[in-house]
């Protein structure tokens, strides 16, 4: 899952210094200051992932700052009897649209010439709901196991943007018709984040991706803020009118900042993508935001840090620079076809400040300032519908494959959307390789709600023992185990059963203690464990995507022979590329079509397999299989077998076997491995 923010679409300079005008005290230059920081962290993260592992929190720091920020306007409006729906959204239409549409339609015209067939539809898809502002419902749908990478995805980053326009939507209808009604406004803010978060914690185990891009999830880090505007608009403090005068002075705003800063270095440090987020790890930037926003202009970092020109500077612009930054990033990497260099995307960084700044002073300000205020927010909006009919229409259209000038037949060979599968039906994957024998829920994942929770139970035939067959191998594992199962069970002897127990993106662990209803991972490595114990298996074919070690071997081959399992077999990483095989052969190698070739391999990968080759303690319980070391060589690892580059390509993706690439490793490798008999 790819982490981004959205900035909030209004700024602190949307503040009059003007009591009066807002009900706002006065513009606070330390606000943009920490908007700058967001984006900063986020801009660092996306260029330089090891560098900031925990930079895409900087998205719930601009979930408050928003919420602070548009409650401030609302309220201080409504206080004065002086709000208008009308203004409101116009406001947000001249803020957000302008440089949104710009990046959209830029995009889409980079796209028309970099892009693949089913890469352009999907642009096609995320530039209508960009324009719309549901791409976070439209990525949640797509995210899983088989989703398309981040890399291929130009506007993945405005999910954030959604969320924050569907609080806008509810928002400020809510505090109208509370304010109609008499009711408490900080206390329906609390009530309402404490459901919202709430809802967070109880989804992020067993519906991370619920987690992360639904609003009903995200919308608590928002209403934090809106709580600390209401409770500054009233004149309290952080504890609102139970706070004492004692803390009210210089020294108990500094330690709010201090304390703030803290929380979010902490964050910055601690979180990754490994967490499950946001669950209670948000509440570290998100407590960070509102404790530096609660201190006031006057507290030191406010003022000396976040207060400074260049900081502020950069928070002025920030909006543009999110919008930039990330579809630069995604083109550079879809023309390269491979990882880009540190110094290409330190250079794509400065050309998206550069661009966002010449938006901001050449679009967004003029746009923003001067009158004819509905004329400008009917064209805006008509821009915005036209961009996105055009994204539909790019769509339903399959990505204009006539673009691709005669490679349209590949193309299409290789297109796969999940609700048809028309590929993996085509080439019979889902029966050759067993896919039923996993937790992973692929129906719910098809239709667009993916899910973490397992399903509730597999086919007896994955697991259950035939008498008929005096011998029985279990493959267990993840995608990487199910795809060695056509060539395992096409080529074992026929006195051999073969049990299979291996879910999408489920790494093998003897970890697993108990079963689970809301972990899909737990839930397939308990239950391989006790098909082991049940079906005694003599043998045991462990595979996987990534995360092989000697250590994590040995702690494997040791459980599973004191539950008196006979050997062992460990098959090491397939070959992995750069980017998908079918279309490194669409682009980079599609005037060669060379049947063995260096460009695109990832040999970090190819490194970790010679020393775990290296190292492997082979005995008769234990074995390794080198499948790198079997499908590669000096001169590069093969694109494909046969006569046809197209159908008889290696992997239809980064390293996925084709069935004809299992049948071959299972004939050549596999068997011996598991047999000892020597290959036919």
């Amino acid at each position: 899952m790819n982490h981004a923010l959205s900035l909030a679409p209004s700024s602190a300079a949307d503040l009059s210094t003007s009591p009066a005008a807002t009900g706002h005290p006065k513009y606070r230059p330390d606000i943009d200051g920490l908007r700058a920081v967001a984006v900063l962290c986020v801009v660092i993260f996306h260029a330089f992932p090891a560098a900031l592992k925990g930079g895409f929190i900087g998205v719930d720091i601009f979930f408050v700052i928003s919420g602070f920020l548009i409650t401030s306007i609302i309220v201080g409006g409504l206080d004065r009897g002086s709000f208008s729906f009308a203004d409101f959204y116009g406001r947000r239409v001249r803020r957000i649209f302008p440089v949104l549409a710009m990046v959209l339609a830029v995009s889409y015209a980079l796209g028309w010439f970099v892009m693949l067939g089913d890469e352009y539809r999907q642009l096609g898809k995320h530039i209508a709901g960009g324009a719309g502002f549901v791409a976070n419902f439209m990525l949640w749908g797509e995210s899983g196991y088989f989703g398309s990478a981040a890399h291929t995805k130009p506007l993945l980053h405005l999910w954030s943007l959604g969320v924050e326009e569907q609080f806008y939507i509810v928002w400020p209808a809510l505090l109208w018709l509370a304010a109609r009604r008499g009711w408490p406004l900080l206390t329906l803010t609390l009530l309402l984040a404490l459901v919202s978060f709430g809802l967070n914690v109880a989804s992020v185990h067993g519906e991370a991706v619920r987690a992360f891009y639904s609003p009903q999830t995200r919308f608590w880090q928002m209403l934090t803020g809106s709580a600390l505007a209401c409770m500054t608009l009233r004149g309290h403090g952080l504890l609102g009118r139970f706070q004492p005068a004692l803390m009210r002075g210089v020294a108990w705003r500094n330690l709010q900042a201090w304390t703030g800063a803290a929380l979010i270095v902490v964050g910055l440090l601690r979180i990754t993508e490994a967490r499950a987020f946001p669950g209670w790890w948000a509440l570290l930037p998100t407590l960070g935001a509102a404790l530096l926003i609660a201190a006031g202009g006057q507290a030191w970092i406010n003022r000396v840090v976040l207060g400074n020109r260049a900081l502020v500077a950069i928070g002025l612009i920030s909006f543009p620079l999110y919008l930039w930054h990330w579809p630069l990033l995604v083109f550079i990497r879809l023309v390269e076809r491979a990882p880009t260099s540190p110094w290409l995307r330190a250079g794509a960084m400065v050309l998206a400040g550069l661009l966002a700044w010449l938006s901001y002073r050449l679009l967004e300000k003029p746009v923003r300032s001067g009158g004819n205020t509905g004329r400008k927010n009917a064209l805006l909006v008509a821009i915005m519908a036209l961009l996105g009919g055009i994204g539909a229409a790019t769509w339903h259209a399959d990505g204009f494959p006539s673009r691709v000038k005669g490679r349209e037949q590949y193309a299409d060979y290789f297109e796969n959307n999940p609700a048809q599968w028309r590929f993996f039906q085509r080439i019979g994957l889902p029966e050759k390789f067993h896919v039923e024998c996993q937790f992973f829920d692929i129906e719910r994942y098809r239709s667009g709600n993916v899910t973490s929770v397992p399903r509730a139970s597999i086919p007896a035939g994955c697991y259950q023992r035939d008498p008929a067959k005096p011998k029985a191998v279990l493959l267990w594992g993840d995608s990487h185990a199910e795809h060695l199962s056509y060539g395992i069970r096409r080529n074992l002897p026929a006195e051999w059963q073969v049990l299979q127990v291996a879910s999408s993106g489920c790494n093998p662990s003897v970890a697993a203690a108990a079963p689970s209803r809301t972990d899909q991972c737990q839930q397939s490595n308990w239950f391989a464990l006790q098909t082991v114990a049940q079906a005694h298996p003599d043998v045991v074919v462990v595979g996987q995507n990534a995360g092989h070690t000697l250590e994590g071997f040995q702690r494997i081959a040791e459980r599973l022979k004191g539950m008196g399992v006979k050997k062992v077999v460990f098959v090491g990483p397939t070959p992995h590329w750069s980017e998908n095989l079918p279309n490194l052969m669409m682009t980079q190698l599609w005037m060669t079509k060379p049947r063995r070739t260096l460009v695109g391999v990832d040999h970090a990968v190819a490194d970790h397999n010679a020393a775990l080759q290296a190292g492997f303690p082979a005995s008769d319980s234990m074995a390794y299989v080198n499948l790198i070391g079997f499908l590669c060589n000096r001169a590069g690892c093969t694109t494909y077998l046969g006569d046809d580059p197209m159908t008889g390509i290696t992997s239809y993706d980064y390293g996925h076997f084709m069935p004809a690439t299992s049948d071959l490793v299972g004939k050549k490798l596999l068997v011996e491995a598991i047999t000892g008999a020597q290959p036919r």
